[in-house]
């Protein structure tokens, strides 16, 4: 005969995943969260003393997913940092082209006419969605949650693992090339040519 806390385990999935999500404030990730605390419940019900509340027990035991999903993330975006080339200063040679011996532009920027009327426009945040896209995977992320979303930066330090002078660096790279990319392809500059 089945335990019949079994089906009384699944009537604690909405509270679970709302838990989740507020913990991990993704959507998927809460659900692999649930999922992987749901059957761990289900392999060692027969441990489950009663000493506290069920969804207690399946809280407790969600924390922990949700924990090991975090250290996973953070892994990941380590390994993602690393691979961008940017976080260690790699892949600089483009700014050379940019800036002469003294750090002043080669060729400035050209004045915008009407940056206003232009961030009102559809099609401008189409453009803009294909010049973040153009980053490194880490520089859209950091550049997105800080500029767009209006994040700490100490949040996402914490979040992508990095200090809060390399997270300036990343932005400020991103600047760059976002406004040159939007020069080019909204704004109808010229890019540069070096020589």
């Amino acid at each position: 005969m089945t335990d019949p806390r079994y089906a009384e385990i699944e009537t604690h999935r909405p509270y679970l995943l709302r838990y989740a999500v507020s913990q991990l404030r993704d959507a998927e990730l809460a659900e692999e969260a649930v999922q992987e605390a749901l059957v761990s419940a289900l392999e060692s019900i027969a441990s489950f003393g009663g000493r506290s509340t069920l969804r207690t027990w399946l809280t407790s035991i969600l924390r922990f997913k949700v924990i090991d999903l975090q250290r996973r993330a953070a892994a990941e975006r380590r390994t993602l940092a690393h691979d961008d080339g940017w976080a260690d200063g790699e892949g600089e040679a483009w700014l050379d082209d940019l800036f002469d011996e003294t750090g002043h532009w080669r060729d400035p920027p050209q004045a915008w006419s009407d940056p206003f009327a232009a961030l009102e426009q559809h099609r401008f945040w189409e453009a803009f969605e294909r010049c973040l896209d153009m980053l490194p995977p880490m520089a859209a992320r950091v550049f997105f949650r800080r500029e767009v979303l209006g994040e700490e930066t100490g949040r996402i330090c914490e979040a992508e693992d990095i200090t809060a002078a390399n997270c300036w660096v990343i932005l400020h790279r991103s600047r760059i090339a976002l406004r040159a990319c939007l020069g080019r392809s909204w704004f109808g500059e010229e890019p540069h040519r070096g020589g």
